[in-house]
Parts: structure tokens; C-alpha cells; sequence
């Protein structure tokens, strides 16, 4: 079969980028004459026609922008969801959102998928297993504006609204300590989102400094599957066993709601016997039994200015919103899932 020839075909055997052939093709004055003689030369030889009906796409508007997540379960994605939304709509823009399910296949595809002159801009939280940002740097090529919010890609240049993690992680880790907790542990759910590691290593650096962490033990405990029945065995067997923690800082509200279940399970007793706190927008978690201690984002805001800075690229040709870089600070709700008791702590668990 013959090999389809394409503009990225055309690319690879010039060793230029894709961007750069496509702006040789619209005669760009960003391109040397050498340079637009040397890509027409080769696609005469290879029989390339560019393609006038995907050109003309991405020179209008779709007043459309992509949203592109990783899961909705969580409480945080549908407020930041209405966030973005509030925005659009104001511009006249519809909203198309996109679930990767925490697959980099499927973000791989999503994002493509945009870079046929579907959507004008797109806002994105990657996945944990994203590990690599060319897909995204395909629709910059492209003119597309990209921001990340709440989890991003570090290291590479685009916009991001983000809030205040590595902090966060620290002052809950001292929280706990101040409450009387010896063997405090971070419940994170990936050892290579940024958003996590930045908890994490808050979290660890508030246990440094109180003297609570000598590198013996690593009190970072990574679960790195959503299924609910392995999630709850493993939670069952780290509270029960002989290291078992005496306080928890769950990196999302999933753990901390399975940890309730597996207390539940066992008779261990929220606060006296394992304190609780849990990154989380739940609007529910004042009457948690016992109210749950909350580091909450404010996922409305954080999607609301992310989607201002997205309008800013696609209204604004000629602005950069590469160093666009928006920190919105979280807050700590302390309630009754951390809070000092009298009661005994000598209490076996079974």
C-alpha cells in the first residue's frame, strides 16, 4: 500500500517542524525565501497538495473552547467546570468537555482531536500518567492557546492557575503534629503528578522540621489505582498494622472517604485514634461523622481565571499568555476529623 504523505510527512524528511511548513505555505514573512523554496521543492517530489478545507478551518472561529479532565467524580472538576463556564457564556462560547480517565492514550487522542479546528482554545489537567507534553505543544504549533489548571505539566511553557500546594502539605503535616500526632502519612494517589509530589514533599518538609522524619521510613503512601475493593484492603492493612499511622492527610477526597469506611470496618476511632485531613471540595464534609478537616480549593475561582486567560489568547492575536501564572491560595477548614481529644490512644486495634 502506498504510504499517505502529510504535513508531518513532509516535516520529518526536511527535519523542520510542522509549524514551520505550514507557515511556509501561507507565504508567512516569519519564513526565509530558502526555506519556502526548500518545502515547495519537496512537496512537488513527493506529491504533496496541502489541504485548503483544513486550513480554512483553523482560520475561523468555532466559538467553541475544549475542557479536558481527567475524571468528574471528583467535587473539584464540576465546580471548577462551572467556573469555566460562567466565563464562556459570557463570551458566547460553547464548552466541550473532554474526560481522559486518567489515560494518556485517551488525553493523546482528545487533545488531536482538537487540532483539527474544532476548538479555539483549550483548557486542560492532565493525567497522572502524562508524562510528556508533544501533544500539547502540537496545538501551540498550531496558534491554539493551551492552559493548564489545577494539575499541569511542569516545564513547559503555557499559562497555568494553580493554588498554593507545597504550603498547603506543610502546614497540614504541622497541624497534625500540633495536635499530638507521632506517625503522621500523606495518602497520595501518584508519585509524578506535580500537584502531588508538591503535597507531598510540603508535607514532608513539615515533618523535617519538627524532628518527626529521619529518612527511615518514607511516610508518603501511593496508591496508584481507583479500584475501590484493592484501595480499601490496602488502606485496611497500613491502619491495622504495627506501623499503623496516628494521622492522615489524604491527597484526595477518595482516600479519605475510603479511610472513613475502612474506620468504620474496624471500630477505630476518628480523632482519638487516627486524625484526619483531606484535600477536598466536598460540600458534605461538615457532617461527616466526625466532620472532616478540609484543605479546600477554590475550584470555582481557579476555573473562572483560567478561562479569562484562555479568552485573552483567542481574542488578543497578538498576546502571549505563555507566562501567564496564577496562584489561587486554598483553605484549611479545620473540624472535628483533626482535632486533640482526651481520650485514650492505647487502644488496640483488631
Amino acid at each position: 500500500m502506498k504510504k499517505k504523505i502529510n504535513i508531518k510527512t513532509l516535516a520529518a524528511e526536511l527535519n523542520l517542524s510542522v509549524a514551520t511548513i505550514s507557515k511556509a505555505f501561507k507565504d508567512s514573512h516569519e519564513i526565509s525565501k530558502a526555506t519556502k523554496e526548500r518545502v515547495l521543492a519537496m512537496a512537488s517530489t513527493l506529491n504533496y497538495t496541502p489541504n485548503p478545507y483544513a486550513s480554512s478551518l483553523r482560520k475561523r472561529k468555532s466559538n467553541t473552547i475544549a475542557v479536558i479532565l481527567p475524571e468528574v467524580a471528583d467535587n473539584f472538576f464540576s465546580l471548577a467546570i462551572n467556573g469555566i463556564q460562567a466565563v464562556a457564556e459570557k463570551k458566547g462560547y460553547h464548552v466541550l468537555i473532554y474526560l481522559s480517565h486518567e489515560k494518556f492514550d485517551i488525553e493523546k487522542t482528545i487533545v488531536d482531536d482538537c487540532n483539527s479546528g474544532r476548538v479555539d482554545g483549550v483548557l486542560i489537567s492532565i493525567t497522572k500518567e502524562t508524562k510528556t507534553a508533544e501533544h500539547i505543544q502540537k496545538l501551540q504549533d498550531e496558534n491554539i492557546p493551551v492552559v493548564f489548571f489545577d494539575r499541569e505539566f511542569e516545564g513547559f511553557k503555557t499559562a497555568r492557575v494553580v493554588t498554593n500546594d507545597y504550603e498547603c502539605g506543610y502546614l497540614a503535616a504541622k497541624h497534625l503534629i500540633e495536635k499530638g500526632c507521632k506517625k503522621p502519612a500523606f495518602f497520595s494517589i501518584s508519585s509524578s503528578l506535580p500537584i502531588c509530589i508538591k503535597r507531598a514533599d510540603g508535607f514532608k518538609a513539615g515533618l523535617i522540621e519538627s524532628g518527626l522524619y529521619s529518612h527511615k521510613k518514607d511516610p508518603i503512601v501511593y496508591f496508584t489505582d481507583f479500584n475501590q475493593e484493592e484501595t480499601f484492603n490496602q488502606i485496611k492493612k497500613l491502619v491495622t498494622g504495627k506501623d499503623r499511622p496516628d494521622g492522615v492527610v489524604a491527597s484526595v477526597e477518595k482516600l479519605a472517604v475510603i479511610l472513613y469506611l475502612v474506620c468504620h470496618e474496624k471500630n477505630i476511632k476518628i480523632p482519638e485514634e487516627i486524625k484526619v485531613i483531606a484535600f477536598s471540595t466536598v460540600d458534605t464534609a461538615p457532617i461527616f461523622n466526625p466532620s472532616l478537616s478540609t484543605i479546600t480549593q477554590s475550584a470555582f475561582e481557579i476555573g473562572k481565571a483560567a478561562s479569562e486567560i484562555l479568552f485573552k489568547g483567542i481574542e488578543k492575536k497578538n498576546y502571549d499568555i505563555t507566562n501567564e501564572y496564577v496562584v489561587i491560595p486554598s483553605t484549611f477548614f479545620e473540624r472535628k476529623s483533626s482535632q486533640q481529644t482526651s481520650a485514650s490512644k492505647e487502644k488496640k486495634i483488631k
